[in-house]
């Protein structure tokens, strides 16, 4: 990516199948200038960071923000713009220790994950796609959190393309 083709992308929230407090199945579209990429939230794995991202899209926190890495991963999120982040960075990073513990999903391609500094438990409204297998993530600062998959073939191909 470079600065003078941005990939701008508005997220908008699509819920479907919430029953009170419990989420079951929610979809996340990213409309981008390549096309629609979907993902499938994970609520069951990592419910509270489900919900931060939730609180983001419906604050339209991402609206008009642009993708800017794209190597191991495609990041996205407030990094170089002038919004504000509505809410506090999250307290908790729950990949809560090695793999396999609970409901625990690895970074895998395909995986989304909240992006943080070095520092465990404080990310926020940086997110990326992993673009492909990255284990190391797991555990390297504590894990990065895996709270949605790329959804479907043509998300997938869109993806590639960005």
């Amino acid at each position: 990516l470079t600065q003078d083709q941005p990939h701008f992308l508005s997220l908008s929230l699509s819920l479907q199948n919430i029953f009170q407090h419990i989420m079951v199945a929610t979809l996340l579209t990213l409309e981008t200038t390549h096309g629609i990429i979907r993902l499938r939230l994970l609520p069951t794995s990592a419910p509270q960071t489900v919900a931060h991202i939730i609180n983001l899209v419906q604050s339209k926190t991402y609206d008009g923000t642009s993708f800017y890495r794209s190597d191991f991963a495609l990041q996205f999120g407030l990094h170089g713009s002038t919004k504000h982040n509505p809410y506090d960075d999250l307290t908790i990073n729950e990949t809560g220790g090695p793999v396999g513990n609970r409901n625990l999903i690895s970074n895998t391609r395909g995986t989304v994950a909240v992006a943080h500094f070095d520092v465990p438990d404080n990310g926020n409204s940086e997110l990326f796609i992993n673009l492909t297998d990255n284990p190391h993530l797991d555990t390297v600062y504590g894990g990065y959190c895996v709270f949605a998959r790329v959804e479907g073939a043509e998300s997938f191909d869109v993806v590639n393309r960005v």
